[in-house]
């Protein structure tokens, strides 16, 4: 079984990022068990001089990634690049190394055109923090806000089936890493 942490970017309770996330899980494929990251709005904004110390908030996040085998992030963007509660938790990641070639992807929402400065951002992040990305399952698979349901899910056959293949992929990739 390959664990994937599901981290969306947004804080809104309506978040189409947040509602693909919710949707992979939903439609997993056999083999891939997902954990939804809560943590976002809770932690506390990053201070170098902090990082040492047992803060329920980054201990819960902390530990959660130790336990993943693989992160899956959607985010939307704000003001041209990621929101800032979103690096925040990837700022609260460097010192300790979460990431470090832990696998990593991502769900673009966002239509073509849109949501590339959030994109690029995450990738230089991740990077910076030594993340190992997939380029293969990171994919646009875009979503507009009355494709989610009262459910907070999207039926689209084609979003559930890009979800599936980000997540086999991701897995897949997981895998070979660790192999």
């Amino acid at each position: 079984m390959t664990v994937v942490m599901l981290i969306s970017g947004s804080t809104r309770a309506a978040s189409t990022n947040s509602a693909a996330l919710r949707t992979a899980s939903a439609v997993a494929p056999e083999g891939v068990e997902t954990v939804w990251y809560e943590g976002l709005a809770d932690l506390p904004a990053f201070n170098p001089d902090d990082d040492g110390t047992a803060q329920p908030s980054v201990v819960a996040l902390r530990e959660q990634l130790s336990r993943a085998d693989a992160v899956l992030f959607c985010t939307p963007e704000y003001a041209g690049t990621l929101p800032g509660s979103l690096k925040n938790l990837l700022d609260w990641t460097v010192g300790a190394g979460d990431l470090y070639h832990k696998p990593v992807a991502w769900i673009t929402v966002a239509a073509a055109g849109r949501g590339d400065g959030a994109t690029a951002t995450l990738r230089s992040v991740l990077g910076y923090v030594g993340a190992d990305i997939d380029p293969d399952a990171c994919r646009r698979l875009p979503v507009l806000r009355e494709d989610v349901g009262p459910d907070g899910l999207i039926a689209d056959v084609e979003f559930r089936s890009g979800a599936v293949a980000v997540l086999r992929g991701l897995a897949g990739y997981a895998r070979s890493a660790t192999s």
